[in-house]
Formats: structure tokens, C-alpha cells, sequence
């Protein structure tokens, strides 16, 4: 019989080694492929939607329902008066590469425009909290400015009043999922879980003040009437004679006969004013000024929505 010469066996050993080879290539171009389709669908199922909130309130409620498909930030401090609020660069880095930003509106960001602009951020949306809340202190005739800091679609300050909040949480759930629709369910989830929180902490707040209803107090800025309306305490007057107007010395000798013909106990203000004029009444009448944050990190351990409202609730059950 005659035996394979030694060149075809060489061939056939190198045709062998050369499959081999190609088969070895095949299989890590393969899992080459595999594993960076798994990394991009990991990336993509872990990717944030970007959002930037006016207020630490809002950053708040973003985070509660976002929670880690979320990276949020916000511009106004909880220990600033977001009415007036000075324009920094870092604002605008802030926004530009964030795909949501979320405001009030109803007026109260007038400063917030001219960062978005700084920004560059021809993709960025903005999203107003105030569509579905019902207003309030809308004013009509003729608005100029020796009325003051007037805002002509109504009262700016409607997360006071916790119902409102639950309007902007579903609000902010709307947008996060239709940004992120794969997510839905989850943000859904989240949503429902916050306002069954809510719900019970609004429970709690309204036993609370139960008997402070119809109770009587001044207000340093107009910021409390939704608060108010939902608690049932009335708001008699404002240290301020117009909003965003100084107190003056003959509106302070008003307030201090009405306080003392009413009987009021309780001077409320926001801790970023000025306490002279409201320690000048308190001096003069016997009332006692109350400063709570309004805002999300507006004092040490304010670091949430609740927190905040427990704050305000508290100090004036304490006192009413």
C-alpha cells in the first residue's frame, strides 16, 4: 500500500491548524461582539435622565420619584429668596447638558430665562409646575409697580399647600416617563409610594392644627395663602406693606394696633428675611415671630419635602 508523502501530510497538518485558527478567531470575534452588545444594553438600561430644578423643593419631589435613573441638581438654595436670585455662571454649566429643567413658574424664577440662554442647550426642555394648580391671589385691573412684586397669573408659592405637591409629583412623573419610557413602571411605582406618604403625613398635619383652625396670624412676605386656605388658619396681614416692599415705619404702627386688637400670637416668616421689623412688632405686642424654611435644606435637617412641612407644622401647633 502506498504511504502519504511527507509534503501532503505537512498540507493537511497546516490546512488543520489553519481552520483552527480561523475557528479560534471566529469564536473571540463572536464574544467580542457579545460582550460589547451587553455593555451598550447595560449602559442603556442604566442611563440617567439629567434634570435641574429652580428650587430644592422640586429636587426633592425629582428625586423621590426618579430616584437613581435620575441625576438632578438644583439652581436656588433652600436658604435664598428665589425671587431674586444673582446670576452665576455655574448656573449655566448646570444646564448644559441637562435634558429637563423644572420650574415653578407663575413668575417666581424671573432670573431663570437668561440662564437657560447662558446655557447653550438648544435640546434642553423646561417644564412648568404651575399648569394644573389651581391659583390663587390672581389680581385684576391694571398691574404696575407701585403695586409692588405683583404676579399677574397668580400666587407663586403653591407647594406650601401639601395636595399641591402630590399635582407636582404626578406632573413630574409624566415627563420623567415619557423621557424615559423604558422606565415608566418603575417611576410609577415610585410616584404611588410618595403619595400614599402623602396622603398620611396630610392626615397627620391636619390633626395637628385641628384646633389652630380660624387662629389668626401676620405673615412677613404673601406667601402663606395656599398653606393657609388648606389648613384653615387665616392671614390677617403682611409685615411687608406690598410684596417685595420694605416695611415702613407708619405700616408697622398698623400692624402693631391690629395685633393688638386681634390678639394675634403669631408672627410667620420665611428665614432668609430680614427679622428687624417682625422683632420691632413682636417687642411692641407681645406676638412671637416664628422662622421656618420654606424650602427643602433651608435650615439643618430640612432635607426633604416632608421634613419641611413637619418643620412648619410643628412650629406653629406649638404656638397657635
Amino acid at each position: 500500500m502506498r504511504q502519504p508523502s511527507r509534503f501532503k501530510c505537512y498540507f493537511h497538518l497546516v490546512h488543520i491548524k489553519h481552520i483552527h485558527f480561523n475557528l479560534i478567531r471566529n469564536m473571540k470575534m463572536k464574544k467580542s461582539i457579545l460582550s460589547a452588545l451587553i455593555l451598550l444594553f447595560s449602559t442603556l438600561s442604566l442611563a440617567e435622565v439629567k434634570v435641574v430644578t429652580t428650587t430644592t423643593v422640586i429636587y426633592d419631589l425629582v428625586k423621590e420619584i426618579g430616584k437613581e435613573k435620575v441625576k438632578v441638581d438644583y439652581i436656588c438654595r433652600g436658604d435664598q429668596d428665589p425671587h431674586f436670585l444673582e446670576i452665576l455662571p455655574s448656573y449655566m454649566l448646570k444646564l448644559r447638558n441637562a435634558n429637563l429643567v423644572f420650574k415653578i413658574g407663575l413668575g417666581l424664577e424671573i432670573w431663570l430665562q437668561q440662564i437657560i440662554d447662558g446655557s447653550r442647550n438648544d435640546k434642553l426642555k423646561l417644564i412648568d409646575l404651575s399648569t394644573d394648580i389651581e391659583k390663587k391671589d390672581v389680581p385684576t385691573g391694571k398691574i404696575d409697580a407701585s403695586q409692588g412684586d405683583i404676579h399677574p397669573n397668580g400666587n407663586p408659592h403653591y407647594w406650601l399647600d401639601p395636595e399641591n405637591a402630590k399635582i407636582m409629583a404626578r406632573n413630574i412623573f409624566e415627563v420623567l416617563a415619557v423621557e424615559s419610557p423604558q422606565d415608566e413602571n418603575y417611576f410609577k411605582k415610585n410616584l404611588n409610594d410618595y403619595i400614599s406618604k402623602l396622603d398620611a403625613k396630610i392626615g397627620e398635619w391636619k390633626s395637628k392644627l385641628a384646633s389652630s383652625q380660624g387662629r389668626s396670624i401676620i405673615t412677613f412676605h404673601k406667601s402663606w395663602i395656599y398653606f393657609a386656605d388648606r389648613f384653615g388658619i387665616r392671614v390677617v396681614g403682611q409685615v411687608e406693606p406690598k410684596p417685595g416692599i420694605p416695611p415702613t415705619p407708619s405700616h408697622n404702627a398698623e400692624l402693631i394696633s391690629g395685633i393688638k386688637k386681634s390678639e394675634i400670637k403669631i408672627i410667620l416668616m420665611e428665614n432668609y428675611y430680614s427679622d428687624n421689623a417682625p422683632n420691632q412688632l413682636a417687642r411692641s405686642t407681645g406676638a412671637k415671630v416664628i422662622k421656618v424654611a420654606n424650602s427643602v435644606y433651608g435650615q439643618p435637617g430640612i432635607n426633604s419635602y416632608i421634613q419641611m412641612m413637619d418643620s412648619i407644622i410643628n412650629s406653629l401647633s406649638n404656638n397657635l
